[in-house]
Formats: structure tokens, sequence, C-alpha cells
């Protein structure tokens, strides 16, 4: 019930009043053009829930530049019309149709809980606490029926985090309109992998399908 929510903790009070002295401020003008002429980003951005990635801070943009959508694992589901609640098919379909971007990222990252809980789901280690995960992690079986099985666990999962990149790559494609758009030359599709610790950044090389520094 709305009666049992809190107010806003101090510490988010704080952090607010100085971003708004003190960034929104010496930015206030370009704020205002974002409140009277609505966004108009050139990108979209499916990256991870994860709270130590932050596209906006990777490359350094601005508000309104990006379109950000995040979820569990930066995952793409195939396309459906069921009556199942697509959210992240609807903020596609949305960033496609009315913002019409160009450019469609799929970020993900190392150290994903969210790909080591897909690893754990599909290698029988199913976690029953996790009502709404595991079904969203069911995404990830094509991918996880790439890696090798034979190597060490934890390069198990490394591999998992690239291929799941690929595998939500494919999701994309099978978007009619997206599949149109690209043959158009009018969306152009990423895949990036991002590790926290070093800031290094891998793009995903569509000639060899594999993971490259840039």
């Amino acid at each position: 019930m709305i009666k049992e929510c809190a107010p806003l903790p101090e510490f988010l009070v704080n952090l607010y009043d100085k971003w708004k002295s003190s960034s929104y401020l010496k930015n206030e003008d370009h704020y205002k053009k974002l409140a009277s002429f609505g966004q108009n980003p050139s990108s979209m951005i499916i990256s991870c829930c994860d709270s130590r990635v932050n596209a906006t801070s990777i490359f350094r943009v601005d508000a309104g530049e990006f379109f950000i959508h995040r979820n569990i694992a930066n995952l793409v589901p195939p396309y459906s019309t069921d009556d199942e609640n697509h959210v992240t098919s609807a903020a596609i379909e949305y960033a496609i149709k009315e913002l019409k971007i160009q450019h469609l990222i799929i970020l993900g990252h190392k150290d994903c809980g969210g790909i080591k809980s897909g690893y754990n789901l599909h290698s029988g280690n199913l976690n029953p606490d996790y009502e709404f995960i595991n079904k969203w992690l069911k995404i990830l079986l094509p991918a996880y029926k790439n890696i090798e099985k034979d190597i060490a666990e934890k390069k198990q999962i490394e591999q998992l985090e690239e291929e799941s990149i690929k595998i939500s790559i494919n999701n994309l494609f099978s978007f009619p309109y997206i599949k149109k758009a690209v043959e158009n030359k009018n969306l152009s599709i990423h895949g990036l992998i991002y590790d926290i610790g070093s800031g290094g950044l891998k793009f995903l090389n569509p000639h060899t399908e594999k993971f490259e520094n840039f």
C-alpha cells in the first residue's frame, strides 16, 4: 500500500541537492532544451542492471544522448507476440519505431551475476528462490549450449558472458522491423563487453565472431 512507503533517505536527498546546485546549474540550458524539444538519441544501449555498469560514464555522454534499457544480464528475448510481459521488446520497439535510433548496442560486462546465475540454472544448480530470474534466464539456454564443457567453470562462465551477447544479437534479428532496418542501412547492431576492473572494452568483430580490443 502507498501509505507504507517510506520517505526518501536523507543521504539521497543530500545527493540530489548537491546535483541540483552544481551539475544541474552548470547545464541548466541543456536540461531546459531536453524538456522543451524532447529526446533525440542516436543510440540505444541495452545493458545489465549491475550498479557498476554505467554506459553514460563509459562513453562520457550527456543526458539525452543514449536511450538506455537495463535488465538482468543485458539479454534480448526472441521476437514474440504472446501475452507475456515483454518489457525489453517494448523498449526496443519504441527505440526503433519512435526514436528512430541509428545504433543499437548490447553492452555486456565481466563478472556478471546474472550470467553466473544463468550458468548455474542451465548446469543443473537451479536456485528455487529465484521466482522470476530463473524464468528470464531461460533466454540463455542457446548460449549455454555453445560454450565448452571440458574447461574450468570460471572459463565456461566467461564464455557464456560473450555467447550471451551473440545470442541477444541473433534474437534482435528475429524482430522483422530490425532486420529490415539493418538491411536498409538505417540501423547498425553492435556487441560490446566491458571489464569493470580494468576499464577495458571489447567489441564483437562480425567477421571473426570474436570479441577483440579496439
